[in-house]
């Protein structure tokens, strides 16, 4: 079936400039007794995590999107160089955000990688490929990180769809987008768990945090061995 959204000679081909825009209004419902996006996983705000990966991308702007206690977001972003837009109407669901972020990445931007305030594990190297992924003039105007048949986040989208983004009603994100139009689909590998890893409870964030706790001590544990062998050669 031909898709109702087709590439135009006019658009940019795949070195075009990318914004990264970071979902961070929710109420965390499923948290009840502490702000998710603020709770500190080993010591850092759960949202620093997406935001510090979207800064260490090449994306620009990193616009984050606040609205819930959105003054708690901002304050545990404290010296990112971010771009806050607030979302008035957070509580009327996802799409109320992303149409917020959308409207406010630039004209000159041609493509944007959307990233959930609530993923701490993905990595800076997946939102540059999926950026890297669109390419209008090929028909590939969504990138989306895909393990095992497995599809996550965040999601790359070209301009061309800016408008159907921001035609997106209700409690939901562009998933349905994705399903209607899988010509315009372009798969990029993901390792690792970043893309699929998302934290919506207190036990989820506890067992990431003993989960990282474990990991660095393994680490260390490995590096001191190492210093020992070193020092018996």
């Amino acid at each position: 079936m031909e898709s109702a959204i087709s590439p135009q000679p006019g658009d940019v081909p795949p070195a075009g400039r990318a914004a990264a825009v970071v979902l961070a209004a929710g109420q965390g419902t499923r948290m009840p007794h502490a702000h998710k996006l603020t709770a500190p996983l080993n010591g850092e705000p759960l949202v620093r995590r997406a935001v510090s990966a979207a800064l260490a991308s090449q994306a620009r702007p990193v616009i984050v999107v606040t609205g819930h206690e959105g003054e708690k977001v901002r304050a545990a972003l404290a010296g990112l160089d971010a771009v806050f837009v607030d979302n008035p109407d957070f509580a009327g669901g996802l799409s109320t955000s992303l149409k917020a972020g959308i409207a406010a990445v630039p004209e000159e931007v041609d493509r944007a990688v959307v990233l959930l305030g609530d993923m701490p594990k993905v990595e800076p190297a997946l939102i540059d490929r999926l950026a890297a992924a669109i390419d209008p003039a090929a028909g590939r105007l969504i990138a989306v990180p895909v393990a095992q048949g497995r599809r996550g986040n965040p999601v790359g989208w070209a301009r061309r769809l800016f408008p159907a983004l921001m035609a997106i009603e209700g409690d939901v994100g562009a998933r349905a987008l994705i399903s209607d139009e899988p010509e315009l689909v372009a798969e990029v590998l993901a390792e690792g768990e970043g893309a699929f890893l998302d934290i919506d409870t207190r036990d989820e964030l506890e067992a990431l945090e003993i989960h990282e706790i474990a990991e660095r001590a393994d680490v260390d544990a490995r590096a001191a061995l190492d210093g020992m062998k070193a020092e018996d050669a």
